[in-house]
């Protein structure tokens, strides 16, 4: 049993004038061959991108990859014909399968017509593999806002038959969860053998980890059933529960 404490400034950082990124693990020109990945999750990127600005189209191949909007409005548009904004409250997933070509960016006004806006977009992404390759490109999003007001774990994302969640992703072992934890108000994580704990908003105390303020995470290995209590400010947080892990050459 153990607890992995990853504190914000820990992370790999990428800034360029419209992107400021925090990358959990190795990612891009950041390599740490120590830190490649926990269970089945390869990416956890915190994002904040500038309003007009964002990734061009690029591709991805055979990964089940799983966008979180903590702030602002975020534009997906891919080669497979789906268009959508995401903001918070709408969990969004992609699935790459043989191969899809996508752009997110900072400038919704370009799809509805309003006025343009000056506001940042905060976002986290997660990647995690999928439980086999070559599988046909995908997306699917769904407005869960309403369910993250009730407090506590809120299924988002799952290839588990036995997580009723909201989007499906082709990982049967692999479940993320949303919650809007209110000052003081605590959550019971998930008892499985990889817990990832991931606070993005605010600040939280783990049952057996200490505080975790804002941007910091938490690895759990056969450590899952803690408490995780909310700090005076409140807080949002992300857990994957995974059942198995990868072995990355």
């Amino acid at each position: 049993m153990t607890v992995d404490i990853r504190r914000a400034g820990e992370r790999f950082a990428t800034r360029i004038p419209w992107l400021d990124s925090k990358h959990s693990f190795s990612f891009g020109r950041h390599y740490d061959r120590g830190n490649t990945h926990f269970g089945l999750l390869l990416v956890n990127n915190d994002d904040i991108v500038v309003p007009g600005a964002g990734f061009d189209t690029h591709p991805h191949q055979d990964m089940e990859i799983v966008t979180w909007v903590l702030r602002g409005a975020l534009v997906h548009q891919d080669s497979e014909g789906h268009s959508g904004i995401i903001h918070p409250g709408l969990a969004q997933r992609m699935s790459a399968g043989t191969g899809i070509l996508h752009s997110e960016k900072n400038d919704s006004w370009r799809l509805t017509g309003g006025a343009e806006h000056d506001e940042p977009v905060h976002f986290v992404q997660m990647w995690v593999l999928p439980d086999e390759s070559g599988s046909a490109p995908g997306y699917e999003q769904r407005e869960i806002d309403a369910d993250l007001l009730g407090g506590g774990l809120v299924p988002v994302a799952s290839g588990d038959p036995a997580h009723d969640a909201a989007i499906r992703i082709g990982q049967r072992h692999a479940t993320l969860y949303a919650a809007r934890l209110a000052p003081g108000e605590s959550a019971v994580l998930p008892d499985a053998p990889f817990v990832h704990l991931f606070v993005p908003v605010g600040a939280v105390s783990l049952e057996h980890g200490g505080p975790l303020d804002t941007g910091d995470a938490a690895r759990l290995t056969g450590a899952g059933g803690q408490r995780v209590t909310a700090g005076p400010e409140g807080a949002e947080i992300l857990v994957w529960e995974m059942h198995a892990t990868v072995r990355l050459g």
